[in-house]
């Protein structure tokens, strides 16, 4: 009898439990594990069915908290391409150089949070050609380029509407470099690194002047 008792003890210790969850929190655990599985598969490739498994969530919850499977598709794009809050994050000082060399390290840390779902949101892989996506990313490199400008230290410029084109074009670089780093493999991040710091200083160097002086 003692060896019965002890045993089941024991079986009931071993069984995990599971802690209530506050609504904020559970949603942020949902949104976790979306993230990790839209990094892994086609989005046609995710079922809700084992988000809600993988989460340790009714699938009801799922629908409660963000709609349908693309309405969750859109909650991790906008969470992939939301920046830090200005008053969470120092800006870089000193040289220019040093300014590129801060903010590139910003960057390469905002890409490898989450790799290959940020590679697939910011290529347009996942719900192809959709105009929400679209203009979430759109919203999102307007936003990335004003930060950038500051960083850098060119944010009070007169030109500041072409100044922020250029770092939008420069951000097309930044994805495809990305790409190459996290999905390829074909560059380490010290490459990339160094690929985007010289990119960016020209860019801060020669051609920005060039547009502040009206050429």
């Amino acid at each position: 009898m003692v060896g019965d008792n002890t045993s089941s003890v024991v079986t009931e210790e071993a069984q995990p439990r599971r802690r209530r969850l506050e609504p904020d929190e559970r949603r942020a655990q949902i949104l976790e594990c979306a993230i990790d599985m839209f990094g892994e598969r086609p989005y046609a490739a995710v079922s809700t069915a084992e988000l809600a498994q993988r989460a340790g969530v009714a699938r009801g919850l799922i629908n409660h908290y963000f709609g349908n499977k693309r309405d969750l598709y859109l909650a991790v794009v906008r969470r992939m391409v939301t920046l830090p809050r200005l008053d969470d994050m120092v800006a870089p000082t000193g040289t220019d150089r040093e300014r590129v060399e801060a903010s590139v390290h910003w960057l390469l840390d905002v890409i490898s949070e989450h790799g290959s779902t940020w590679v697939k949101v910011t290529s347009h892989e996942g719900v192809g050609d959709d105009p929400e996506v679209q203009h979430i990313l759109d919203q999102a490199d307007d936003a990335a380029a004003e930060r950038l400008l500051l960083m850098v230290g060119r944010a009070d410029s007169a030109h500041s509407t072409e100044l922020r084109a250029l770092v939008r074009a420069f951000g097309g670089l930044v994805k495809v470099a990305g790409r190459e780093w996290i999905t390829r493999g074909t560059l380490t991040r010290v490459q990339v690194h160094v690929l985007l710091a010289d990119m960016l200083m020209t860019l801060i160097a020669e051609t920005m002047p060039k547009v502040d002086r009206g050429h």
